[in-house]
């Protein structure tokens, strides 16, 4: 595994320096029905509070995803980026992430969100203040006092706990329970220097796991980690699951195959 190194402390915060912008990364396949509710609560929750952008990243939808995203745009700051076909989940988490980086200064903040409503944005507040404090990484976490799931079928729950005491057991991180959330904060500064560590290595997987390959590759640079108690609300959420039970369980295996190989970072150390 590449060896540790500390990821550059953020510069000292001068009065007259600019409230960081949060950049918004939404991964959507047939979310035209999820999108307006949850839009709407990142305006009435972020507005006054930080500036923020929205990147929704449509990942070929067959229905109004794309005409519904370009209408939000009409109040709020909304950009649509689209794939032509339908590539998963890890494919637009990769090119969420890559956007966001092009786009932030270092010192903002981007946030991963399910774009089907089951996440609740007002966390983000909470979450936009830990980072200001110091930490480079927050996970909106379901296994910390106060979170939870609600309306989650039992399998799907059943695989996150499964994976994430897998992971905890082989790649224990310090302070992390919550091993597969999308939903999470960063420091713009992390995840550009684990771009430059990784290249096009960063996100390797094909389907769910992406966020936990995310937070593996993380280790590399000893981020600073909080973790904030998040309530899984899938009773909010419109349509059934994208979730394919075995392609998950075969994309986690190779991702722990990955683990256990020696490799390099894409580009020497500094």
């Amino acid at each position: 595994m590449t060896p540790a190194r500390r990821l550059r402390s953020p510069r000292t915060a001068s009065p007259a320096a600019p409230t960081p912008t949060v950049w918004l990364v939404l991964p959507a396949y047939n979310e035209a029905d999820n999108l307006p509710p949850l839009l709407s609560r990142v305006r009435e929750a972020w507005s006054g509070r930080f500036p923020f952008h929205v990147l929704v990243v449509d990942d070929g939808s067959r229905d109004d995803t794309a005409a519904v995203a370009e209408a939000a745009a009409q109040h709020l700051p909304v950009e649509v980026i689209r794939h032509r076909q339908n590539r998963g989940l890890a494919a637009a988490i990769r090119t969420g992430i890559h956007e966001a980086c092009a786009r932030a200064a270092d010192g903002d903040v981007i946030v991963t969100m399910d774009a089907d409503n089951s996440h609740p944005p007002e966390l983000v507040v909470e979450m936009f203040t830990q980072l200001e404090a110091g930490f480079d990484l927050v996970i909106a976490s379901r296994f910390v006092h106060g979170g939870k799931e609600e309306g989650v079928p039992w399998r799907r729950r059943m695989l996150s706990r499964a994976a994430g005491l897998v992971f905890k057991c082989v790649c224990p991180i310090p302070g992390v329970r919550d091993y597969t959330t999308g939903f999470r904060g960063y420091r713009a500064a992390l995840l550009k220097e684990l771009s430059s560590i990784y290249g096009d290595r960063l996100i390797e997987a094909q389907a769910f796991s992406v966020m936990t390959e995310i937070l593996l590759k993380a280790r590399t640079v000893r981020p600073r980690i909080a973790e904030v108690p998040l309530v899984l609300r899938y009773d909010l959420k419109e349509g059934a699951s994208k979730m394919r039970l075995g392609r998950t369980l075969r994309d986690y295996a190779r991702l722990l195959a990955r683990e256990f190989r020696p490799r390099k970072p894409a580009r020497p150390l500094a």
